[in-house]
């Protein structure tokens, strides 16, 4: 089950005007569930976007940053069951025909069509089907089809994600609406799994292309599940302008800072959720490493504690085995780090201080930390000023048979 996450209320989900979206269950790899997603943008309307640094990137994500390149985008078409992914020519092949038969419904370029994919790895796009789905998609283009779009690009997810945020800026109100996919296969190396975030404020494309890489580090780069990096993973920020006025083009401006938080605030509302519906996950964990001499170093021992196998799994069984997580800080590559100096709380639980346990830690706190769904964890390095924090969830036996009977 999700840790303290619901599915999203659509009516709470504004829709953003420039923006379209239709889905349908075209069988991509199993009937009767919706699985494939068309998002139609206005004319004039400007994105961005990051993708994953794995080298097995997945064919779509290839087309993708063509496409990006190549100017006005007018369209994005999404599937989930298939990834489309170590499929090498064929699957290049694939993705651009599916982006040419949706750019001829919708009157555009093929170019100007973004392709996403998500699901089983190695195994051929069922394009057939695809295309046979689109004119259901296009007929049903609309924009409050929010969380029905969420659905539509779930894959082992349990929960649809979706959220939405109405803010002044300059005197006009601005929407910001969002879906994102994924459960499992997270560890981010730029953004993770799918995430898709659209505004109807005026942003230049210099700035918006600077957002993306910055909303994608504050959310979608301070999350893992289990420590793998998708061959799929893209972020995407799509702004109509439909909101008004002169694009948003300095990055320091007042207005810049704003429709940056309320970005940000949505994509790591998305990124969360995708933690809390971790596969098999029973527990939401927050890592916050401060006193170290850069944030890099700071995620280093962030990430070295969310990733390890017996830490979370540790978390799982509630068992306050926290010798576990100095051993991960020790192992995080800080060189010089030293033992000494650094400070381990568990909640507010001071669990270890130079170099062993704190004289005031009684295991039985430690544990009543352990036995609650939502645990912060605090590192303190003790050499510097920086900070980062990273989500992440235990490592539950259901991890493994969700893992085990993925492809069934």
């Amino acid at each position: 089950m999700p840790v303290n996450l619901q599915a999203p209320d659509g009516s709470r989900l504004f829709p953003v005007s420039g923006v379209r979206l239709g889905v349908t269950a075209a069988q991509v790899r199993k009937p009767e569930r919706k699985d494939l997603l068309v998002m139609e943008l206005a004319p004039g309307t400007r994105v961005a976007g990051v993708f994953t640094r794995n080298r097995y990137c997945a064919a779509p994500v290839r087309v993708a940053r063509e496409h990006l390149a190549g100017g006005s985008i007018r369209a994005l078409v999404v599937n989930t069951g298939v990834a489309n992914a170590g499929t090498g020519e064929q699957g290049l092949a694939d993705a651009r025909e599916v982006c040419a038969a949706l750019s001829q419904r919708l009157g555009c370029g093929a170019g100007q069509v973004l392709p996403f994919s998500t699901g089983v790895i190695m195994e051929p796009l069922p394009v057939a089907r695809i295309l046979a789905g689109l004119p259901a998609c296009c007929s049903a283009l609309a924009e409050g089809q929010w969380l029905d779009a969420a659905l539509a690009i779930m894959t082992t997810d349990t929960l649809p994600k979706a959220a939405s945020r109405r803010v002044e800026i300059d005197g006009r109100t601005v929407t910001v609406t969002g879906i994102s996919k994924g459960a499992g296969m997270i560890r981010p190396d730029m953004a993770t799994m799918l995430g898709f975030v659209a505004t109807d404020a005026a942003v230049s494309q210099e700035l918006l292309d600077r957002l993306v890489a910055e909303v994608a580090d504050a959310s979608f780069n301070c999350i893992s599940v289990d420590g793998d990096t998708s061959t799929n993973d893209s972020f995407v920020i799509m702004a109509t302008g439909r909101a008004g006025g002169a694009p948003i083009d300095d990055a320091a401006s007042p207005a810049a800072a704003a429709l940056r938080e309320a970005l940000t605030v949505v994509a790591a509302q998305l990124a969360q959720a995708i933690v809390r519906d971790g596969e098999g996950a029973t527990k939401f964990i927050a890592i916050e490493v401060a006193g170290g001499r850069c944030r890099d170093e700071c995620r280093a021992a962030a990430y070295a504690i969310a990733h390890s196998p017996l830490v979370k799994t540790a978390f799982f069984a509630s068992d306050p085995n926290l010798g576990r997580i100095l051993a991960a800080i020790g192992n995080a590559g800080i060189a010089d780090l030293d033992a000494g100096g650094v400070r381990l709380w568990l909640g507010e639980v001071l669990v270890a201080e130079q170099g062993g346990r704190a004289a005031s830690y009684r295991e039985e706190d430690g544990a009543r930390v352990m036995a609650e769904a939502e645990i912060a964890v605090r590192v303190d390095l003790g050499r510097g000023q920086a900070r980062a924090t990273v989500w992440t969830c235990d490592l539950s036996y259901d991890y493994v048979k969700i893992n085990a009977d993925y492809r069934s």
